[in-house]
């Protein structure tokens, strides 16, 4: 008898079972996660009388005028321009810099190297609150603090020096032999980073990109200051804020507005999510 006890103990806990258990346990945290996600869509084509009616997640009366609404008199299409414009141009910013930086910290040794890479993991520490105040001054001495390249500018250090450190992680893994190699060739060393070492760090370029665009795309704290003197500049997040009003919220609206701010950030990160996979676990190899 207790040799079947013993036995079916042992099948309890077999490795396929636990698998079946965990596949079970995460697909329940999954549907608890997209619930408000598939919540915002379907309310997106109710009309406000019918978004907290209790009528269940199928409109029973689907209607586009939500979309309409936010698209054109929201001017949620002049949003979208903005934030396209900031979230391209600051990528392309980031990249170029933190890629260099990583690779000066990675390959590179010189005096005080160790002490600059302590003052930048030290600043992850500082909320982005504290820093709202001084970045807008510094906008405001260059003439910026009233146009989309003073936000591309503010939004381009806002997770600067996790970039810096993912791609210092990731070029330290690669053979000294392929500078060398470059070096006997008569490359230099700004070539030897732009034709050699670059290109090798694709799936960390991919995620650096991933990372930066969610939060140039998402950012609300930054660009609602930047942009309070002048709303013609908003971006998507400030946008789908507009849509409460003092007594009344325009749940449609918002809704509406709020489905078509997230939709590209999903479809990019589909696209991506095998490189951006790739790139985090490459930079934090051995």
């Amino acid at each position: 008898m207790s040799e079947m006890r013993a036995s079916s103990n042992r099948q309890l806990l077999s490795p396929r079972r636990r698998m079946q258990v965990a596949s079970v346990f995460l697909a329940l945290i999954c549907c608890i996660h997209v619930w408000p996600l598939l919540w915002m869509v379907s309310a997106s084509f109710k009309p406000n009388a019918e978004i907290f009616a209790g009528g269940g997640l199928i409109p029973s009366a689907p209607t586009f005028d939500n979309y309409r609404r936010a698209w054109t008199e929201a001017h949620m299409s002049q949003y979208f321009l903005n934030t396209l414009f900031v979230t391209v141009l600051s990528t392309l910013i980031v990249v170029l810099t933190t890629s260099t930086m990583g690779y000066a910290i990675s390959r590179r040794h010189f005096p005080g190297r160790g002490l600059l890479v302590g003052l930048l993991v030290f600043t992850l520490f500082v909320p982005q609150g504290y820093t709202i105040i001084p970045v807008f001054e510094l906008l405001g001495a260059l003439g910026l603090s009233q146009s989309l390249w003073g936000l591309v500018l503010a939004t381009s250090g806002g997770s600067f020096v996790v970039f810096v450190m993912l791609f210092a992680g990731y070029f330290s893994q690669i053979p000294k032999e392929l500078e060398e190699a470059a070096r006997m060739d008569g490359v230099g060393f700004s070539r030897t980073f732009l034709f050699v070492m670059l290109p090798l760090a694709r799936p960390i370029v991919v995620t650096v990109v991933v990372l930066q665009v969610l939060h140039a795309w998402n950012d609300f704290l930054l660009p609602l200051v930047v942009t309070l003197a002048n709303p013609a500049l908003r971006t998507l997040s400030v946008g789908v804020y507009a849509f409460k009003g003092e007594n009344y919220i325009d749940w449609g609206g918002m809704t509406a507005a709020a489905t078509m701010s997230i939709l590209p950030i999903v479809v990019l990160f589909l696209f991506l999510q095998r490189y951006f996979i790739d790139g985090l676990a490459g930079a934090v190899k051995g």
